[in-house]
């Protein structure tokens, strides 16, 4: 899970400099923005409730 978050961190680098370069318009990049913080939030959650598991 840790691997997948550092990967969805950079994405979100190559989302933001594909919307600097125009290779995004406004609506795809906030539409591929939004999902790319979601996927970090819940891998985020997941990450905190394993260890949380793993610490009991």
């Amino acid at each position: 899970m840790s691997i997948s978050l550092k990967e969805a961190n950079e994405s979100l680098y190559w989302i933001d400099l594909l919307h600097d370069t125009d290779y995004l318009n406004e609506k795809q990049y906030v539409e591929h923005y939004n999902m790319n913080k979601e996927l970090i939030a819940m891998l985020v959650s997941t990450i905190k409730t394993t260890k949380l598991n793993n610490s009991k």
